[in-house]
């Protein structure tokens, strides 16, 4: 199963990357555009449809999966200590953030106060920690994948809850690229399970358009985070008031004759 997702996100990014859209493969396989983006979203191909999509867009299969190939050679995560060795060196961690970025060295080197030959040092340990690799011309390759993160409760993301969540909240959320929206319900667990796989989606095409406006002049793009969460939680002054278990409801008798 895991396999075939990723074989149809390396479709979906072969047909962006040739202008194809799903409404100019609708009329081709019989279907209506709406059909076409389910069938994209639930990952709910046949081999019959998969070579029709392939011959619309005059892609080979045998791109695809080369691409697949590539694609799964990449790591989506790194590990606890090589994410500690990142973090605990502000420089360094601006690099592997610019280099996750699609940054060029040349870009790097112009926008922040260092020099040429420490932006090499610094790419040089990342490359050492398999982050990315630095090619000739000081060109930098990416050694993870689209769907790259960092580990749940790592130390980065330990770094952010401890340091960096006060500076990503000190905003009104009122321009109009930025957005923040708090909603609280009660769910079973079904319906959680579904909204967390509504949020992954979100994340993922947050990964998909960032890769695609990797092709945008560097000052087209401003560095952007979501903050996608979701979790059982009640504020502690509401928690407070509940009831213990042992606490038994005393219920006060109406007096006799009273009406």
């Amino acid at each position: 199963m895991a396999h075939s997702a990723a074989l149809v996100e390396v479709l979906k990014r072969e047909l962006r990357a040739r202008g194809v859209k799903y409404a100019d493969l609708a009329p081709h396989l019989g279907l209506s555009e709406a059909s076409v983006k389910r069938m994209f979203s639930r990952h709910d191909f046949t081999l019959t449809r998969l070579d029709q999509i392939c011959g619309c867009a005059k892609i080979d299969f045998s791109e695809l999966a080369r691409a697949l190939a590539r694609e799964e050679s990449l790591i989506s995560q790194l590990t606890e200590q090589q994410e500690k060795e990142i973090v605990a060196d502000k420089t360094l961690f601006l690099v592997a953030v610019c280099a996750l970025n699609h940054v060029t060295f040349e870009q790097i080197v112009n926008k922040y106060e260092i020099s040429a030959a420490e932006c090499v040092r610094l790419l040089t340990r990342l490359d050492r920690l398999k982050f990315i690799e630095l090619q000739p011309g000081n060109r930098i390759r990416l050694l993870v994948s689209r769907t790259f993160a960092w580990l749940p409760d790592g130390p980065i993301q330990r770094y952010f809850k401890e340091q960096a969540h006060t500076e990503f909240f000190r905003s009104r959320f009122n321009r109009v690229d930025e957005f923040m929206l708090v909603v609280n319900g009660m769910l079973s667990k079904g319906s959680s399970a579904k909204i967390i796989e509504k949020l992954k989606r979100v994340a993922l095409e947050f990964s998909e358009l960032h890769n695609e406006d990797v092709r945008l002049p560097l000052e087209q793009r401003s560095a952007m985070s979501v903050l996608v969460a979701l979790r059982p939680w009640e504020l502690e002054a509401f928690a407070e008031l509940r009831r213990r278990p042992q606490q038994a409801v005393r219920t006060i008798s109406p007096p006799r004759g009273s009406a």
